[in-house]
């Protein structure tokens, strides 16, 4: 046992696997799932509505209890594995929200693709707006998990909202200084390309666009040696997925930090952490791990993507689960 009261390092697992089923057309229909429901729902944020599926523990509502939202990271749908974790949650007792940002996914806004920072984090108060109002859900107690660019989202997210009562940071993007180091010389093409869509911005033409995923060497916004087959083995089979987005964020991302925000951070945050991760690297991230005033940090021998995946992902989404029983658990008195 650890207590969230106080700073933890702990050492996982790591490995590889499997994904859950999804429809062809990548926006399911309601389902039952043992003890678990899973139905769409979308909420309104800035203008547009961003669709959702809403996990419940199957049963009769008897009081209202804690939850758990959802969002992914760089240019990813929900499809990708969030579902999975927000699953797990769901059977342990809570109430999940898992959501895909406006531009991406089921969720309306144009342009598609478009990864605005943000937009990102008022699509995240939206969320937990929309959650606070849900008939089994206590308003103040509620969670957000956040993996990889979103992984730094939720920092930020509990630092402006106080009533947050709980956080989860899977192999979160900490700082875009240390994240845009692992480029190499293609920063240079990708700063090169958000000049050029930041020009065509307020004009007819079209943006210019950057790949999520690349190779070594190739002008996007991640091409570490596993970043390629990673991030696409979190891809189902029959899900459409667009491996490209505006420009503009590279000029962006170099200048977020949002692993500052963790020592305003109240709440109990736990810090998962990759050890062998390309893409976040998990240097500044303990050591803003280690500015959190309740921080829980454990460290996995794996790599960005193997967290999503396999028995790295049993072992970490188990932790998850015994963090939130201990700091929101889902029976009171």
């Amino acid at each position: 046992m650890f207590s969230v009261s106080r700073r933890t390092f702990l050492t996982g697992i790591g490995a590889s696997a499997a994904v859950l089923s999804t429809s062809a057309t990548g926006f399911a229909l309601p389902r039952a799932s043992g003890s678990v429901t899973r139905v769409d729902v979308t909420f309104a944020s800035g203008g547009d509505r961003c669709a959702a599926w809403l996990y419940r523990p199957a049963g009769p509502i008897r009081r209202r209890g804690p939850a758990v939202v959802l969002g992914h990271g760089l240019g990813c749908l929900k499809e990708m594995r969030l579902d999975a974790y927000a699953q797990r949650f769901a059977e342990a007792g809570y109430v999940a929200l898992a959501f895909d940002y406006r531009h991406f996914g089921a969720s309306g806004g144009t342009p598609r693709q478009l990864l605005d920072i943000d937009r990102q984090l008022g699509d995240w108060h939206a969320a937990i707006g929309y959650a606070r109002q849900l008939p089994d859900v206590d308003p103040d107690r509620i969670a957000v998990f956040g993996t990889s660019f979103s992984g730094g989202h939720v920092l930020e997210v509990a630092k402006s909202d106080r009533r947050i009562a709980a956080v989860i940071s899977q192999c979160p993007f900490t700082t875009g200084a240390a994240s845009t180091l692992t480029l190499g010389a293609a920063a240079v093409g990708a700063g090169a390309l958000a000049a050029q869509d930041l020009a065509a911005t307020g004009s007819s033409a079209k943006p210019v666009m950057i790949p999520l995923a690349g190779d070594p060497g190739d002008v996007a916004l991640m091409n570490a040696p596993d970043v390629k087959r990673g991030y696409f083995a979190l891809v189902p089979p029959g899900v459409a997925f667009v491996n490209a987005v505006p420009a503009r964020i590279a000029a962006r991302i170099p200048f977020y930090t949002p692993g500052a925000a963790a020592a305003a951070v109240t709440s109990p945050i736990f810090f998962a952490v990759c050890d062998k991760d390309s893409v976040a690297p998990p240097g500044p991230t303990l050591a803003f791990a280690a500015t959190a005033p309740r921080a829980t940090i454990r460290r996995y021998p794996v790599g960005h993507f193997e967290i999503y995946l396999g028995e790295a992902f049993r072992r970490a989404s188990a932790d998850y689960v015994a963090f939130l029983e201990r700091t929101l658990p889902t029976s009171i008195g």
